[in-house]
């Protein structure tokens, strides 16, 4: 699936990051977005590792965003860890186990292009000017 909880709670939390002007800790992210706080933990210190937040450490700690001009198909693939897919089989026919006898793979993948094309195009600063 394209877009799990995951994904999800990453670009909530990257816009509540984003109107803020000191780093956000997990508690007060996790509280104001109601998410389970262990799972956004881990959600945030995946996005800092791959670059997209910021890491603080000590009482005034928290995240913030390395910068804003990450598209969407960057984040939810460092926050999924793999490139997302519309369906399971949709990024390559040779491991698909019906490949042979398939009849909707080409309008999967044609569909899965059009999303990632869409999802390119899409940053996470044009969705902070939207909704601040």
């Amino acid at each position: 699936m394209l877009f799990t909880k995951a994904s999800e709670y990453a670009l909530l939390s990257l816009i509540f990051i984003a109107k803020k002007d000191s780093p956000q800790d997990v508690d007060t992210i996790s509280k104001e977005l109601d998410i389970s706080k262990s799972f956004l933990a881990k959600i945030l210190q995946n996005l800092a590792k791959a670059g997209i937040l910021v890491s603080y450490k000590g009482a005034n700690g928290g995240f913030m965003l390395a910068k804003q001009d990450f598209n969407l198909k960057e984040i939810i693939s460092k926050t999924e860890k793999h490139a997302g897919s519309v369906f399971e089989c949709s990024k390559s026919k040779d491991e698909c186990e019906k490949s042979d006898n398939c009849q909707i793979w080409n309008t999967f993948n044609t569909l899965q292009n059009q999303v990632d094309d869409f999802l390119e195009t899409i940053f996470l600063k044009d969705i902070i000017k939207e909704k601040i």
